[in-house]
């Protein structure tokens, strides 16, 4: 009796499974959640008992969440030069919140993303 340790490629596509790890679920079955908090990874899915734990995502999410808020940032911080007639408090404000806001929705999603890749790169 011999025993097959080949792993095998999962039912679905690799696109199908960074969506899921980009929406907070699982990436082997898309049911359970990703996250217990904000960003605190769960050890194990929920729903299909998968071990999530050896996945860490560690430096790639905050890399590309500052990434994308650079670019969303730059145009507006170029309107805000160009435009002097602006009041200096809308645009602190404006671009303050806008910046807060582009880190805390993106950054669990990116997290996610890496979890996804990662999970991936081991089921080969």
């Amino acid at each position: 009796m011999t025993i097959n340790s080949a792993k095998t490629d999962p039912p679905f596509s690799k696109k199908t499974a960074l969506w899921r790890g980009l929406c907070g679920r699982c990436p082997n079955c898309g049911e359970g959640k990703l996250f217990k908090n904000y960003l605190t990874a769960r050890e194990r899915c929920e729903n299909c008992n998968e071990d999530l734990s050896p996945y860490r995502a560690d430096d790639g999410p905050p890399w590309l969440t500052i990434l994308m808020t650079g670019h969303i940032m730059a145009p507006l911080i170029g309107f805000f030069a160009l435009h002097e007639d602006v009041p200096l408090w809308v645009s602190i404000t404006t671009l303050v919140s806008l910046g807060l806001l582009s880190v805390f929705l993106l950054l669990p999603r990116a997290k996610g993303l890496f979890i996804a890749g990662l999970w991936l790169i081991s089921n080969k």
